[in-house]
């Protein structure tokens, strides 16, 4: 049984954007089956070829993965960004996006340290590097330009959450555009984290700020089970005030009778209201 997109493709002059969990590839006899990418990668590849975001920011993300994504999302889509660890491999936080609405005017990725120009660099009390992927897009449609930010922060460590999101702010607050930030955070709506983002990078959380909820307010960590209305909403995504949205969701779809990931992705309509050059 086929299911309907929550938002689809995106009309011009909105936006449909996403963040996504993606759950990294992995294999094994000795996984749970509903873990396992060979299992989960249809479901995945249904879910994007249905909702067809205009904008996907994708976490966990290593190169078999970015396979069956690109090849769902289909040849009009573009992505930036690249592995965390020091050479470029390992998981990446990429932004994906449509080439044939989206005109890309730049793109960079820092290590979320004290040596942000150092890839695999690592800070503030995380075990694992941490990354995030930065781009600056022209509407085709608009020509309005806007800002978009990728992250996926660390898992243990609320100093490097909290230090990492001080790093995300004073980046929107230099680049002066609008501004969409997506991740997974690893923390939730009342976090330092997401606090400091708020208020430093004076964003709102987009299911607070929308005209319209398609979607209970789902936990986003559900781990395969059922949708919950209790638990941990840690994937998140933040606007600026110039950036209106029309509506919200949290994806709560089995697809082919799996779940895509043991994260719900999060999807917004928006609507970059800032000034053309």
């Amino acid at each position: 049984m086929t299911v309907p997109p929550l938002i689809g493709p995106a009309v011009a002059p909105e936006l449909h954007v996403m963040s996504f969990n993606i759950r990294r590839p992995m294999e094994g006899a000795l996984r749970p089956e509903q873990d396992r990418w060979s299992v989960r990668a249809p479901s995945v590849a249904e879910m994007l070829r249905s909702e067809r975001p205009t904008i996907l920011g994708l976490q966990e993300v290593l190169p078999r993965a970015m396979t069956v994504v690109t090849q769902a999302v289909g040849p009009a889509y573009r992505f930036v960004g690249r592995g965390r660890s020091r050479d470029g491999t390992g998981e990446g936080t990429p932004l994906v996006y449509d080439a044939e609405r989206l005109e890309l005017r730049g793109w960079e990725q820092r290590a979320l340290s004290t040596r942000p120009d150092e890839p695999g660099s690592r800070s503030w009390g995380n075990i694992i590097p941490r990354i995030v992927v930065t781009a600056e897009f022209s509407d085709s449609a608009t020509g309005i330009r806007f800002l978009v930010v990728n992250a996926h922060l660390d898992h243990l460590s609320s100093r490097s959450r909290r230090r990492s999101a001080g790093v995300i702010a004073a980046l929107i607050r230099e680049r002066g555009l609008p501004a969409i930030v997506m991740g997974d955070l690893n923390a939730g709506p009342r976090s330092a984290a997401v606090r400091t983002l708020i208020s430093h990078g004076q964003l709102a959380d987009s299911w607070s700020a929308a005209e319209d909820r398609l979607t209970p307010l789902w936990s986003t960590l559900n781990g395969y089970r059922r949708p919950r209305l209790t638990g941990r909403r840690v994937d998140c995504m933040l606007v600026s005030q110039d950036v209106r949205v029309r509506a919200a969701a949290i994806n709560p779809h089995a697809y082919g009778g799996v779940r895509p990931s043991d994260h719900l992705a999060v999807q917004a309509l928006v609507r970059v209201e800032g000034k053309t050059p």
